[in-house]
């Protein structure tokens, strides 16, 4: 080794120290300075070790180390505290990218008491010189909570709180009450907004309109009834039936309004009482006459007396009586299940709170809906029965026929009307669908009967009266004869045309009718239809 011994530690030179050898060199100088400063308080400038220091303790030594201040072998500062503790000095280091694209760290501060940054040091990714944000987690938005990362508890990822919930605490998310809903920030609950089946919504107007236009058709018909009730198809259609059954047919349509109007304790009320009560009316009155009809020419086959309970009194005794029964009901509906409104806050229960709504209804469950419509679309169904087993009679004689058309179309708005009611008891738009559905339902069912049954006889009366004149009475004979000549045809319907068939039994009824002298005339108004 050259020049042994004569080698200088300095910073030109290219000798790295190891960085723990500094600590050791400022101890011992610490020390040595503290040794000085005793010596200097206890020997007077005494030279060499005193008799006074040969006495000194460790507590007198420490209390001069503490006191020492010099700059240490790095250049600097050397102090202690009143604990003994040397101040805090850290360099701070950033690990850089240099220009020969090797990483290193760079010194870019210190602290020392308190912190000394270049910032003109620091150099971040792509050569941005702007400070990044350093934080281990942000902080989370309204309605969001904090979910704390396992096994890091001061970090935590933010988590929305969805569906009814909303934001009740820092880490919690809770379910608002069933009326309410999460607000627009989901830091608290609000009221779900409250609806109902309005007058101006597309879902009404259409029912209102056929309502509107029916009652105005069937106030039509009572009129032109009452201005030539005792014209002779007036008489013919059996006046007290007609005006029964057109009073059902009225009902069908006004319940369209009960079906739209605000929910209130009285409103329920009737809707409970005249939704079933139209269809009753109409079909009690219809299956009164097809009943009377099957009856008559079941009893003309076998005898030539009348059968019981052919008036017209007794007619509207019997219809009356299958009315009351519908009424029964209704009152012990009354009195099990008293009428009220409710808010349902799951019909409209949607995914997004923010589409979820009250519905403003009265309580009438579906099941409570089928019963009440049960009993009439029993007589709807008795009536269609007696409708098929009078399908023969003449026409000459009643109105078999078009009582029959009119059942089998009802029956089949109906069969549609329950597959739309039931199939839509999930969807969101229930309410209105249900509703639309019912009152136009109850509408064509009632347009149905008003068209076939009534509207040939108005259009007669108005524009062709001439044909309004009285027909020569027929005689309970003539209904037997007629029975049995139906019975004849059909044995033998597979054979003739129904056109042949009708005019030979017309011609025979005539016929018979001429012949038949001594046979009291009953009038054709009670046994016509």
């Amino acid at each position: 080794m050259v020049n042994a011994g004569l080698e200088k530690v300095g910073r030109d030179s290219s000798y790295e120290q190891e960085g723990k050898v500094q600590f050791v060199m400022d101890a011992v100088y610490a020390m040595a300075h503290a040794l000085h400063s005793l010596h200097g308080a206890v020997c007077l400038g005494s030279p060499g070790l005193c008799a006074r220091m040969a006495t000194v303790n460790g507590k007198e030594l420490l209390d001069y180390i503490r006191k020492v201040k010099f700059n240490g072998s790095a250049g600097t500062p050397v102090s202690f505290n009143q604990n003994g503790d040397a101040p805090g000095r850290y360099d701070i280091f950033q690990y850089q990218i240099t220009n020969r694209s090797t990483a290193e760290y760079k010194v870019i501060g210190s602290w020392t008491n308190k912190l000394h940054l270049d910032v003109n040091r620091m150099c971040w990714r792509l050569g941005d010189t702007a400070l990044p944000e350093s934080v281990c987690s942000v902080p989370c938005r309204a309605g969001e909570r904090k979910k704390v990362v396992k096994g890091v508890p001061c970090c935590w990822h933010c988590e929305r709180c969805e569906g009814y919930h909303y934001q009740a605490g820092e880490f919690t998310c809770q379910l608002c009450p069933y009326e309410q809903r999460p607000a627009r920030n989901r830091t608290g609950c609000q009221p779900i907004p409250i609806i109902k089946l309005e007058w101006h919504s597309p879902w009404a107007a259409v029912p209102v309109l056929l309502a509107l236009l029916g009652i105005v058709a069937t106030s039509g018909v009572v009129i032109t009834f009452v201005r030539y009730n005792d014209t002779p198809i007036v008489r013919a259609s059996g006046r007290e039936m007609s005006y029964v059954l057109l009073t059902g047919i009225f009902l069908c349509y006004a319940i369209t309004f009960l079906m739209i109007a605000t929910p209130t304790l009285v409103v329920c009320s009737l809707r409970r009482v005249f939704l079933g009560l139209g269809m009753c009316f109409s079909y009690a009155a219809l299956l009164t006459k097809t009943n009377r009809i099957h009856r008559i020419f079941e009893q003309g086959k076998k005898s030539v007396a009348a059968p019981r309970f052919i008036s017209p009194a007794s007619q509207l005794a019997i219809t009356f009586t299958l009315i009351s029964v519908q009424l029964l009901g209704v009152f012990v509906w009354f009195a099990a299940d008293p009428p009220h409104t409710v808010v349902d806050y799951g019909e409209q229960r949607t995914p997004d709170p923010d589409r979820a709504r009250g519905v403003l209804k009265c309580d009438i469950s579906d099941l409570s809906l089928i019963c009440s419509l049960g009993y009439s679309i029993l007589l709807m169904v008795t009536c269609t029965v007696y409708a098929i087993k009078t399908r023969g009679v003449p026409e000459t004689f009643n109105e078999a026929k078009p009582i029959g058309f009119t059942m089998y179309t009802t029956c089949i708005i109906w069969l549609a009307f329950i597959p739309i009611f039931f199939g839509t008891a999930q969807s969101a738009e229930r309410m209105y669908i249900q509703t639309t559905t019912l009152t136009v339902s109850l509408s064509l069912s009632a347009s149905v009967s008003l068209g076939m049954l009534y509207m040939p006889k108005v259009y007669v009366i108005i524009f062709h009266p001439e044909q309004n004149v009285p027909k020569r009475k027929r005689s309970f004979k003539a209904i037997v004869t007629a029975a049995a000549m139906s019975g004849k045809l059909t044995q033998k319907g597979g054979d003739r045309p129904n056109g042949e068939a009708k005019t030979e039994l017309c011609e025979s009824m005539e016929t018979n009718t001429v012949s038949s002298t001594k046979t009291t005339y009953v009038s054709y108004s009670n046994h016509a239809i």
